[in-house]
Formats: structure tokens, sequence, C-alpha cells
């Protein structure tokens, strides 16, 4: 039945549409969640507990003020502790890393760790043979994502980063990569009584009720904080996922692993447009690569 349906081009087409749009979604955070980090005092990792909470929060209210109600039937309720401890330890695995060593290193490993294994279990499994086309998809998509997102001054040793601290924060990225990779390929897998909206919100509230309280949140309350949470919470997070799980279903799980690649390119573009960052000429040709790699993507049969 999965099979068929994923081979209608118009439901891969609707897959796909949905795909791109949480990836240009997502490129959004890294503005908003730098924003709310200066304007309300928060740690990246309490930006990222705060995020899945408050986007979680807002779903679920719009769940029940319109009558939907709750997951039903016990294969619901574990999927969405599934992806709740997924989306834990994707977040926690991520800004680990960062805090170990730098954003482009997290950034390097996760996103480009990601594909590489959905692929691999796509093919262990037998949902997916690894041909030329995909190998290429690949290849651009890291080969891209190195040049556009670049490696700290001095290397991956140099820049103040000690060797130890390098490696430890590799391995958080790689854990992280793995919880983005499994919650992908068990989002494309739908479940009875567990639609994408109820997916999203019961899983990120659940998992940022378990992540704030390690995260020593305290919140400055201000107009601009407020609204900064409320499109980090509705725009990358509530809005954004619920696509991707939606997309996952129509256009696969690969598929939607290298549309995750829009993320750093619309958030590059948005540094430069609001943040003053300027992009070197081997950035520019990164972001061509990762463009070619999501346009052949969207493409594939």
């Amino acid at each position: 039945m999965q099979t068929s349906t994923l081979s209608k081009p118009s439901t891969r087409a609707h897959g796909m549409s949905s795909l791109v749009v949480a990836g240009v979604l997502w490129g959004t955070s890294g503005l908003l969640g730098t924003l709310l980090g200066r304007t309300a005092g928060l740690s990246p990792v309490a930006v990222a507990a705060a995020r899945l909470f408050t986007g979680g929060a807002l779903i679920v209210a719009f769940l029940l003020a319109t009558g939907r109600g709750l997951p039903q039937g016990r294969a619901a309720w574990t999927r969405v502790g599934v992806i709740a401890a997924l989306a834990l330890v994707f977040q926690s695995g991520y800004f680990t890393s960062v805090s170990l060593s730098s954003v482009s290193v997290a950034t390097l490993v996760t996103i480009g760790c990601s594909p590489v294994f959905v692929l691999i279990a796509e093919r262990v499994t037998g949902r997916r043979v690894i041909d030329a086309s995909a190998v290429l998809v690949l290849a651009l998509a890291l080969v891209g994502l190195v040049l556009l997102v670049g490696v700290p001054s001095g290397g991956f040793s140099g820049g103040g980063l000690s060797g130890g601290g390098v490696l430890a924060s590799a391995a958080f990225a790689v854990l992280a990569a793995s919880a983005f990779a499994t919650m992908t390929i068990v989002g494309s897998r739908p479940v009875d009584g567990l639609d994408d909206l109820t997916t999203s919100g019961f899983s990120f509230l659940l998992g940022g009720v378990v992540m704030l309280p390690f995260t020593g949140v305290a919140f400055t309350v201000s107009p601009s904080s407020l609204a900064l949470l409320a499109a980090l919470a509705l725009l990358p997070t509530a809005v954004a996922y619920t696509l991707y799980f939606r997309g996952l279903r129509g256009a696969g799980a690969s598929a939607g692993a290298v549309m995750a690649l829009l993320e750093p390119l619309t958030g590059t573009a948005l540094a430069m447009l609001f943040l003053g960052e300027r992009l070197s000429p081997l950035g520019w040709l990164g972001a061509a690569l990762l463009s070619a790699a999501v346009i052949i993507s969207a493409r594939r049969g």
C-alpha cells in the first residue's frame, strides 16, 4: 500500500512541496533563535527547550480547541513517545555539540550525516536501492554543505579548540544526526489514530516538558521576547515539523533528509540580510551545490 502511494506523481509532488516549505521554515530558526536568546537572556539549549515546549503547546491548544482530542490507541501514543524522545536527543545532542566546539562543526556533522544514515538504513532494510542518482545527490549535498558552512578558523584542531573537545563535539553531533535520521524514517510510516499535526503537538510538548527543567530557563519577559518566542514556536517548529511529517508520507525518508539541507541555505540568506554576515566565494559555490542537490532530489521519480 505504501509503495503504490509513494509511486504516484501527484502524491510525491505534494510531499515534496511540504518538505520544501518545512526546510525553508527551519531556516528561520537560526535567526529567530539568536534574536530570542539575546532578547530573553537564554542559552542555546534553553532556546531549544522553549521552542519545543511552546510549539507543542500551541498545537495541542489548537487541537483541543477544535475538538480533535487526544491520540487514539496504544500505537499512536507509542509513536508520540518515540518522536518526543528522538526530538529531545536531537536538540540536546546538537546544542551540546555546539557548546563543545562551534556551530560550524555541529552543523557539518549533524546535517551532513543525517542523509547518509537515512540512505544506509533504507538500503539495509530493502526500502531503497542506492543508484547513481542517489550517490550524486549525496555527494553534491556534502561538498556543498562543507563549502557553505565552513570549518572553524585554524581547522578542526585549531582556533582555540582542543582535539578532544572537537571529537566530543563530533560524537554528540553524530548522536543528534542519528536521532534526526531515525525520526525521519519513523515519521515516514503512518500510524492509525494519529495525524501529522497531533504527532508534532503532543511529541514536542512532551519533549519540552522533559527538557525544560535541565536548562535553567530564566526568561526575560518583554513584548519583543514574547513575539520572537511565538514566531520561533509557530513557524520553524509547529508548522515546519507538521509539514515535514506530512511530506515524508508522500516523498519518502531519503527525500526528507535531503530537503532538510534547505535549512542552512535559508539560514545563511537570512543571516546575510538581517545580521550583516557575508558569504565567501567558496560559500557561494557551496550554496550552488546544495541547491543543485535539492533540485535533483526534488525532480527524481
